[in-house]
């Protein structure tokens, strides 16, 4: 067994507003289909295994993109988009938040039922993966949400979160059943976020004779650390700062989108009708499904496809998110048929971006450039928080984007 990531994250409170949740929903369900129909079950999990690509997907979306909401969001919502589908897509996602959580068992059962796996093994991983993350390793998170999704290969995936109300922060565990070893001797390849100081860890291979003797423990100090190896810590601004950003990246990006013409490009003709900013989003949505695992390093960065419903970096462009999504499910769509043009062609644009950022040097500048002319644009785009909609601004002073230098 090895727990692929972790977490930590500011606690944020609140539900996602029906109109950002519809759209979620759309969204997700088109990126996960591009992602099977390309690379299959196996990969999809993978990604869910990724601290990062996890955070970078939900970002993507539209939710705030460094909260502890986030999960339990997007977890959410891919239960209730991917399991009407279960059937064809192969996957199932089992369990949830509270009460949800404890159905976990029963419904990791129905589903052995329906595909024939092993489901008496599959509660017992659930369960442990569960001990070990709250019992086992105790670094002062308490669980309260748990996700088991499970594919017809018998392949899973653990996405749970624990939460610290005294230091008002949540951590997320991520666990992949790829390389099966043991829940016990060393089950982990990262527990990272803020050094806490010393912590129990009774799921490691030096913890052997204190297992044996958890008595004799009780009465020592316990000087276990955990290894730090894959590491996502997001900060309590919420509002996104240069470094939270490559700045490489997303200016390259930018500069692809809005400064030269997209029928200018062979390759993205099939793309037709779609403007500068909806070629933006297309672009980091475009990442979330074909780009490399060392493309999420800062998941700031795909918050600036949709904004976030906070208002960080800008509001919600839903005109640009429901072109988004029409042109993804387009291309979901035809692809089912045969036709694999329209995802051909976005597939196309992450490979402009990285072709693009080879010689593009970011301004100094150039974040606080794009996100005032985000919001001051903002209300052409049908901008939307939780607060409402954005207000045309009486006066607007044009803002001139300077990308680089």
């Amino acid at each position: 067994m090895k727990r692929s990531g972790s977490a930590d994250l500011p606690l944020h409170y609140g539900s996602v507003p029906p109109w950002l949740l519809q759209r979620m929903s759309r969204l997700s369900l088109a990126i996960t289909e591009t992602i099977l129909a390309d690379y299959g079950r196996k990969d999809f999990l993978r990604r869910l295994s990724d601290p990062f690509w996890f955070q970078s997907f939900g970002a993507v979306t539209g939710m705030d993109w460094h909260s502890s909401g986030m999960t339990t969001s997007i977890m959410g919502v891919l239960k209730s988009t991917l399991n009407p589908l279960s059937k064809d897509l192969g996957i199932y996602v089992c369990g949830g938040k509270g009460n949800l959580s404890r159905n976990t068992p029963a419904e990791l059962l129905a589903v052995s039922e329906k595909t024939g796996l092993n489901g008496t093994e599959l509660v017992r991983c659930s369960k442990l993966s569960a001990k070990v993350d709250n019992t086992a390793v105790q670094d002062g998170y308490n669980l309260y949400l748990h996700n088991f999704i499970v594919t017809t290969d018998g392949d899973w995936v653990v996405i749970q979160q624990g939460m610290d109300t005294g230091g008002k922060t949540a951590r997320r565990y991520h666990w992949h059943s790829e390389s099966m070893q043991s829940f016990l001797d060393d089950p982990h390849t990262a527990v990272c976020g803020i050094n806490q100081g010393s912590i129990l860890n009774l799921a490691d291979t030096r913890a052997d004779k204190a297992r044996n003797g958890m008595l004799d423990l009780t009465k020592q100090s316990t000087d276990i650390t955990l290894k730090d190896v894959q590491k996502l810590v997001m900060p309590a601004h919420h509002d996104v700062q240069r470094t939270d950003v490559d700045m490489k990246r997303l200016g390259a990006l930018l500069w692809l989108a809005h400064d030269r013409q997209v029928n200018n490009f062979e390759e993205l003709l099939l793309l037709e009708g779609a403007g500068p900013r909806t070629i933006q989003s297309l672009a980091l949505v475009s990442e979330v499904i074909h780009g490399a695992p060392t493309r999420f390093t800062d998941p700031a960065r795909f918050s600036f496809a949709h904004g976030g419903k906070d208002g960080h970096p800008f509001p919600v462009p839903l005109k640009t998110y429901d072109e988004t999504i029409s042109i993804l499910e387009n291309a979901v769509n035809k692809a089912k048929l045969g036709n694999t043009d329209k995802q051909e062609a976005i597939k196309k644009l992450h490979q402009l971006s990285l072709q693009a950022e080879k010689n593009f040097t970011p301004s100094q500048n150039g974040l606080d450039e794009v996100i005032k002319e985000e919001r001051e644009n903002s209300w052409k785009y049908d901008g939307q928080t939780v607060f409402g909609k954005v207000k045309k601004p009486e006066s607007k002073v044009p803002v001139q984007l300077s990308l680089f230098n």
